[in-house]
């Protein structure tokens, strides 16, 4: 995984599988389907990814699959940093 990768993945354990097993949380494990995240918890993931990455609330789209697995929030944050610049 790549830093951003590690960070996003740093926080999901830390917000939401504190002192779990997390040897299956890979890039691509589904959160959502998993019973990881809920929908409040995809709200603190939008507010953790705002005001880490500086991407304003208004700018992210509220589509699950931005936030279903480790890689697509990833991927969501590359996007949206980069189309800020």
């Amino acid at each position: 995984m790549t830093s951003l990768a590690e960070e996003i993945r740093g926080y999901v354990v830390a917000e939401f599988l504190d002192g779990e097993d997390t040897a299956d949380l890979t890039a691509d494990f589904d959160l959502i389907t998993n019973g990881v995240v809920d929908s409040l918890g995809v709200v603190q993931i939008v507010s953790h990814l705002s005001r880490t990455y500086s991407i304003p609330v208004d700018d992210i789209p509220l589509v699950p699959d931005n936030f279903r697995s480790i890689g697509a929030m990833s991927a969501f944050v590359e996007d949206a940093t980069k189309a800020a610049v």
